[in-house]
């Protein structure tokens, strides 16, 4: 009997310290965030490089500005004369300090909004835009649930002043940031530094708040970026960055402090740099699905992979181009073909997904394989 305890406690405490190895060497890879919910992507591909806590739902602060500014870029002349209302020059918090009957152009309010976080500016800007600030807040939504993607966030204002109906997500500010990206005039605005500012009242230099765009906190590679603060929220951050082929977007929510959310992505840029490219797949490159037909690309795609890593592609029988990573991991999933196998509903558009890992995948594995090997010494101490 001493024989069959001591060989079940040697099996299990073997599988114990495997898979808590195994745990431990892909822990210890990944980058040590200290704010609550961080997420970074490259901008190019969509992909997911890391995330903490990136779907739990927090307060933005002021980078729900980011959302304002590219609504109102998009939906706006940015020539037009905005006429600040009674109610948008006493708008609590950051300020341009607008004068209720001046006249501002559009444009200019939304430096105001971008470099010095003016909330009066971004009721001026709601208001102008949509007529009134709930109705630019239901617009927002909108435009940004169409254009991003995104289902997590729910706006109720232009700058991001506490409600507690006011709320999103690092992975939804990142996707609203990607899309905000894409577009010049916002990317120029986005990384302006400083800006002379000459209002009604106040004749002054605007200076960006991103230390790391100022290079107050020097980082190679920063085209962008917008900070945020309420006590609800504590420290918010989004980045933007471009080195070589990554052009990242990292977004630091529920910081401590300043220095937590600027050290927390530096970190999150170095992760990305350091370890990863971006490959693009050309315009009209071929690729033969399973009965040998060969289907096109009908635009670039961007596949961001670990540096040096070699890919592989197929068409499986759904149409789908999948990208694989040396390791099996889906990277990118593209539909370029109808269905072999079926009628593919009309109105069907190209799906690109960001990466999957196979983890747990491989961790059902390994643990089917370590429940048979138990269950199988178990049967043989039985006939001892």
């Amino acid at each position: 009997m001493n024989v069959k305890r001591s060989l079940l406690f040697i099996i299990v405490l073997c599988l114990t310290l495997f898979f808590h190895s195994s745990a431990q060497a892909g822990e210890k890879n990944k980058p040590e965030i200290k704010s609550v919910s961080a997420i970074l992507i490259d901008g190019k591909s969509g992909q997911v490089l890391y995330e903490k806590n990136s779907r739990k739902k927090m307060y933005p602060a002021s980078i729900t500005k980011i959302a304002t500014a590219i609504y109102a870029i998009e939906n706006g002349d940015l020539e037009d004369r905005v006429k600040v209302s009674k109610n948008a020059a006493q708008t609590e918090g950051s300020s341009v300090y607008l004068e209720a009957g001046e006249s501002v152009p559009l444009k200019r309010l939304l430096q105001g909004l971008l470099m010095n976080s003016g909330n009066d500016a971004g009721t001026a800007i709601a208001e102008h835009v949509s007529g009134s600030v709930k109705q630019f807040a239901d617009d927002l939504n909108a435009f940004i649930a169409e254009h991003a993607g995104v289902h997590d966030t729910h706006f109720v204002n232009p700058h991001g002043l506490f409600d507690k109906n006011h709320y999103t997500t690092s992975a939804d500010m990142a996707r609203i940031t990607e899309y905000a990206m894409k577009n010049k005039t916002f990317r120029a605005l986005f990384s302006e530094k400083q800006t002379s500012w000459h209002g009604q009242t106040w004749d002054t230099t605007l200076k960006n708040h991103h230390r790391m765009l100022t290079g107050e906190i020097p980082y190679k590679g920063i085209t962008g970026g917008k900070t945020g603060f309420v006590d609800e929220s504590k420290h918010t951050l989004v980045t933007t960055a471009t080195r070589g082929s990554l052009n990242l977007i990292a977004v630091i929510m529920k910081a401590d402090s300043k220095k937590m959310m600027y050290s927390d992505t530096k970190t999150l840029l170095d992760e990305g740099f350091h370890n990863y490219e971006t490959q693009e797949l050309k315009k009209g490159e071929a690729f033969t699905d399973q009965n040998g037909t060969s289907h096109e690309l009908k635009n670039p795609l961007y596949v961001t992979k670990k540096k040096g890593e070699a890919l592989s592609e197929n068409v499986d029988s759904d149409g789908i181009l999948n990208i694989k990573g040396e390791d099996g991991r889906l990277l990118q999933a593209l539909q370029i073909a109808e269905p072999f196998s079926a009628e593919i509903s009309s109105g069907t558009d190209a799906v690109q997904g960001p990466p999957q890992s196979k983890g747990g995948l491989y961790l059902f594995v390994f643990g089917l394989i370590g429940l048979l090997t138990a269950s199988y010494a178990v049967k043989r101490m039985r006939q001892l």
